[in-house]
């Protein structure tokens, strides 16, 4: 028995939140929760399982605007992003306004993660990456017995996030892909935080940004 995960797309953009569930526990974290909170709920209730922790990739509203309603209404601490992504989270107010999102108020998560840590719930744990370039404070959850990774706005199917937003560094961004996630090796799977999912290995061969066709 491990992990389970199902994925629910939220908002507007159609962010995939990931429910991490553990078999054994029936233990449940939530990976980027951006809004949609009665429907989150509802999908925790359908699989019957306890909620624990939320997780965050960055600081972005279509990833993190649900968040502290439901720290709030389930009494669970929030992890992640990276400090650095602290300035997207505490300008939510405005950024929800401009964008037409349900009103939210800026929070202050439990814990901010590094490089090298890990985060648990029920009876799993995943490896935190720092992973800038879309955020300053950008990090990957990686479930190494799953060969699983949630890599948030980092990387796509055929593309990578964008880095036209406030503090965002394309260089980086390629040096997080290449530096980070590559080394976890091919046969790993990811969820990213929009479209469908696909492995490092298919992105190395096919994906136009990052291929090693084009770095290699």
């Amino acid at each position: 028995m491990g992990l389970k995960v199902a994925i629910v797309p939220v908002t507007a953009f159609q962010q995939n939140c990931s429910i991490l569930v553990c078999e054994k526990t029936g233990k449940a974290a939530l990976v980027d929760p951006g809004g949609d909170v009665d429907r989150l709920k509802d999908a925790l209730k359908q699989l019957n399982v306890e909620l624990e922790k939320i997780f965050l990739t960055h600081g972005h509203l279509d990833h993190c605007s649900g968040a502290d309603q439901l720290r709030q209404d389930f009494g669970v601490p929030i992890e992640g992003p990276h400090k650095e992504d602290e300035f997207w989270i505490q300008q939510l107010p405005d950024s929800c306004e401009a964008m037409g999102f349900p009103a939210v108020q800026a929070f202050t998560p439990d814990r901010w993660l590094e490089d090298g840590e890990t985060v648990q719930f029920g009876e799993q744990s995943l490896e935190v990456l720092f992973c800038p370039g879309h955020t300053p404070g950008h990090v990957v959850f990686h479930h190494r017995e799953s060969k699983l990774a949630m890599v948030g706005d980092v990387l796509f199917q055929g593309s990578i996030g964008r880095t036209d937003f406030p503090r965002g560094n394309h260089d980086q961004l390629i040096a997080s892909i290449q530096q980070k996630l590559w080394p976890l090796g091919d046969e790993v799977s990811f969820i990213p935080g929009h479209g469908p999912n696909s492995t490092f290995g298919h992105e190395r061969k096919t994906n136009p940004f990052v291929s090693d066709k084009n770095y290699g």
